[in-house]
């Protein structure tokens, strides 16, 4: 979600944002195809908004149905995945940084990381456990000692974290008896001042990091390849699609038609209530679980299934943005004002909350019928990111964010 790539990387992306530029960063591919991943963070913002602002699945129908279908657990899964493509903008793309730079790379990981638990834990103070800042202040930590890792042994690192840690979080939670949880969130600072403490980070929130890190070990994956070889392009789309098809399938296959339903058909919007009714490692409850349920597909149902077809829709959407901004100047002049909020999604996700507590905007309620708010919140980030991206290089929480990182260049 957050935009974090170096200086020279973000400067190669406003030359290839404006319009009819579709050059080249000197000695290196296209830069179009960052372009493209923010494209893809724009729509995850979006659909990150539809589930915590649309109307409840139950309400709708036809083309609305699909679209909010695909919202709950894919937006914020498309967020895991860009995290893993932004840590190496900071780590050195397609070759890691090493030396003084690769220490100043990990430096700069780190404050961030440390400045996201920070504003998660703040965030989940008002607005409970739905806010996944603090979970991605964990991901970067643990990704620190993956940073020079090559496409093939990342992807190899992915698909071994989505077999294996479903399983074992599985396990994990069945031990987790209520009085022992209640005895670690008794030492836990951070439970103290929120909803999400250190065992919901690692095990039992929204999006736990024993299987969240799938995610951003595939979006680390993807960062080391070329987006803009057409080559890879077709295998990426080959990849995402097989894996689409394959897990969801084999899923409806082995557990049947309610494989992939969403626990918000039950009359549950997505709001923190849902997320937490559907996340597999999300709940104490899940402990109690049948083992049967390892083989859904549903949206939080952090299965393995789920976890392969959540990367592959992810990939889809990655591949799918990168190939439309590459190959249609005029769409990427179109939608300039959407890559817009794709810069600034760090703003554009924290902005929502705020909006809707002076807004006075409900969400999460099952009677929730009507798509106009949600409309009206992705239009308002469109025109205020489009705004303020002609006078500011960076949205205002990614410029203090910026300005949080300066001291790693002290690093020596």
């Amino acid at each position: 979600m957050t935009q974090i790539q170096s200086p020279q990387e973000t400067s190669a992306l406003r030359s290839t944002a404006s319009p009819g530029s579709a050059g080249k960063v000197s000695g290196g591919p296209s830069t179009a195809r960052l372009v493209g991943v923010d494209l893809a963070r724009a729509l995850a913002v979006f659909g990150m908004y539809i589930v915590h602002i649309g109307p409840a699945l139950s309400a709708t129908d036809g083309v609305g149905t699909w679209v909010r279908y695909l919202a709950d657990g894919h937006s914020s899964v498309l967020f895991a995945t860009l995290a893993g493509f932004s840590l190496m903008l900071i780590a050195g793309r397609r070759a890691p940084k090493t030396g003084l730079a690769g220490r100043q790379a990990k430096a700069r990981i780190v404050i961030r990381a440390v400045v996201l638990l920070a504003l998660g834990t703040v965030l989940a103070m008002e607005y409970g456990g739905v806010i996944i800042l603090g979970f991605y202040g964990v991901y970067f930590l643990l990704a620190l000692p993956l940073l020079r890792l090559s496409a093939k042994t990342l992807a190899i690192v992915a698909a071994g974290l989505a077999l294996v840690t479903p399983q074992l979080a599985f396990f994990l939670n069945s031990l987790l008896s209520e009085s022992v949880r209640q005895t670690i969130d008794a030492y836990d600072p951070l439970k103290k001042l929120s909803e999400v403490g250190v065992l919901d980070l690692l095990l039992t929130g929204f999006y736990p990091t024993i299987t969240w890190m799938s995610f951003v070990v595939a979006g680390m994956a993807l960062a080391r390849l070329d987006l803009s070889a057409v080559s890879v392009q077709r295998r990426l789309a080959a990849l995402g699609a097989a894996l689409t098809a394959g897990a969801y399938g084999l899923s409806l296959l082995l557990a049947g038609p309610n494989a992939l339903r969403s626990m918000a058909e039950d009359g549950k919007s997505s709001s923190a209530g849902f997320e937490k009714a559907s996340s597999f490692g999300g709940s104490f409850e899940a402990s109690q679980r049948a083992a049967s349920e390892l083989l859904s597909a549903g949206p939080h149902s952090g299965t393995t299934f789920d976890i392969i077809g959540s990367v592959g829709v992810a990939i889809l959407v990655i591949v799918g943005a990168t190939v439309l901004m590459d190959r249609l100047p005029r769409l990427r002049r179109l939608a300039k004002p959407v890559i817009a909020v794709g810069t600034m999604s760090l703003t554009a996700y924290v902005g929502h909350f705020l909006a809707q507590s002076v807004l006075g905007v409900s969400a999460g309620e099952s009677t929730q019928t009507s798509w106009i708010p949600v409309l009206t919140f992705i239009l308002g980030a469109i025109v205020f990111a489009a705004a303020w991206s002609r006078f500011f290089r960076r949205g205002p929480l990614e410029s203090l964010l910026n300005t949080a990182t300066r001291p790693a260049k002290y690093i020596r």
